[in-house]
Parts: C-alpha cells; sequence; structure tokens
C-alpha cells in the first residue's frame, strides 16, 4: 500500500471514528450516514456501480466501499465501512492491496 493511500484511510478511519454527527440507526441509513460524514470532511463522495459508493481524489484512483452491519463474510477487494450496535460505534476495514 503507498503511503499516500495510506494517509488517506487514515483520514477516512478518522472521519467515522470521531464522526461530525452520531449515528443514529433509526434516523438514518449507515450508508447515508458514512457518505455524510466523508463529504463534510471534503472527500468526493461518487456513485459506484458495484460498490456502496466511491471516494475520488485528484490524481489517485477510485477507492471503493461498502457498509455492513456484520463484520462477517466481507469482500476483501472493497474497504468497509462497519457499524457495531453493541459499542455503538463505526470501524473502517481497507480493501487488502498486494
Amino acid at each position: 500500500m503507498t503511503a499516500k493511500l495510506i494517509q488517506r484511510f487514515k483520514v477516512i478511519e478518522d472521519t467515522i471514528t470521531k464522526p461530525p454527527i452520531p449515528h443514529e440507526p433509526y434516523k438514518q441509513s449507515l450508508k447515508a450516514w458514512a457518505m455524510y460524514c466523508l463529504r463534510d470532511k471534503g472527500f468526493i463522495v461518487v456513485y459506484a456501480q458495484n460498490a456502496d459508493f466511491a471516494i475520488e481524489t485528484k490524481g489517485a484512483e477510485k477507492v471503493y466501499f461498502k457498509v455492513s452491519n456484520s463484520p462477517d463474510d466481507l469482500d476483501n477487494s472493497l474497504s468497509w465501512i462497519v457499524w457495531d450496535s453493541a459499542t455503538k460505534s463505526a470501524s473502517l476495514i481497507p480493501q487488502k492491496i498486494d
């Protein structure tokens, strides 16, 4: 993983672990909440055909994300934002890059 990509994942992780608004599952979906938080931080969040959304950065390829309420059976080719309802917190699971 390149240093720039690692840095980008760190900012994304900080954004979802210390969000501008709390995730309230009864008010908004995890996907809508994650997209809002990332846009609020200045990321360009775009439609993605085979994922829930993607983040674009100038001079870098898109990073594709899916969201889940369970850390089980996640596809390693995508990055994941996972909600843990027990701890009421989100975590980032970056895609596996060889």
